[in-house]
C-alpha cells in the first residue's frame, strides 16, 4: 500500500463516519426532516432529508478537501515544513467536522437538539486546537493570519502568530466555558462579540508590528 494513503487511512475513516450513521438511520427519517435551529434550540427550518447527504459533504468532507488541496498547492512549499504538525491539524479538524455532521445529523434523526450549547462547545474547541497550532505555521496563502503585512514578512508572520495563538487558545476556551456555563440566548452575543475580538485585533496587531519593523529598518 502507498505510504501516503495508509498515513491518511484514518482521517478518511473518520470522514466516512457520518455516511455511515447516515446510512444506517436513512430508512427510519421521513422525506422533510429538520434542516435549521434557532439559538434556543427550536425548529425553524425544514427541508429534504437529501439534504442530509450535502451537509455531509459540506463539513468532513469538504475540510478534508481544503487541507489536502492547502498542502497539495502551497506554491513555496511552506505547509510541508510543518511536518507532523500539519497531519495533526488536519486529523483534529476533520475529527470536529464529523463530530458535528453526526450531532446535526442526529438532531434531524429525533427533531430536537438535546444540547444546542455543544455547537458552542466544539467551536470552542476548534478556535482552540487553531490557536496551539499557529506558532508552527510557517508563512503560506492558505492557513493562518494572512495579511498583506504577516505575507511580506516572516517576522511578522511569527509574531503576529504567536501572539494569535495565545488569544484564540484563550478565546477558545472562554468559549467552551460560556457555553458551558450559560444558556444559548444568553452567551450568543458574547460569542459574537469574542468571534469579532478574535478576528480583527491579529489583524491590527499584524499592522502594528510592520510598521514598527519599517521604523526599525529606517533608523
Amino acid at each position: 500500500m502507498n505510504l501516503t494513503l495508509k498515513k491518511e487511512l484514518p482521517i478518511i475513516g473518520i470522514v466516512l463516519i457520518p455516511f455511515v450513521y447516515l446510512a444506517v438511520i436513512w430508512s427510519s427519517l421521513p422525506e422533510r426532516v429538520p434542516i435549521h435551529w434557532n439559538i434556543n434550540g427550536e425548529i425553524d427550518d425544514w427541508g429534504s432529508k437529501s439534504f442530509l447527504i450535502a451537509l455531509v459533504f459540506m463539513l468532513p468532507v469538504l475540510m478534508y478537501a481544503l487541507m489536502f488541496a492547502a498542502a497539495k498547492f502551497d506554491p513555496k512549499n511552506r505547509i510541508s515544513l510543518m511536518g507532523k504538525k500539519f497531519y495533526q491539524l488536519k486529523f483534529f479538524m476533520v475529527l470536529l467536522m464529523s463530530l458535528l455532521a453526526l450531532f446535526l445529523l442526529n438532531a434531524s434523526k429525533n427533531h430536537v437538539v438535546s444540547n444546542p450549547n455543544f455547537i458552542y462547545v466544539l467551536a470552542g474547541i476548534l478556535i482552540m486546537v487553531l490557536g496551539n497550532y499557529f506558532k508552527v505555521i510557517q508563512p503560506n496563502y492558505f492557513i493562518g493570519i494572512r495579511t498583506p503585512w504577516t505575507l511580506e514578512s516572516q517576522e511578522v508572520w511569527k509574531a503576529t502568530h504567536a501572539f494569535a495563538g495565545k488569544i484564540w487558545f484563550f478565546g477558545g476556551l472562554i468559549i467552551i466555558l460560556g457555553g458551558l456555563i450559560f444558556s444559548g440566548l444568553i452567551f450568543s452575543k458574547a460569542f459574537i462579540a469574542i468571534g469579532i475580538i478574535l478576528a480583527f485585533v491579529p489583524v491590527a496587531y499584524s499592522f502594528v508590528k510592520f510598521k514598527q519593523l519599517e521604523k526599525t529598518q529606517d533608523k
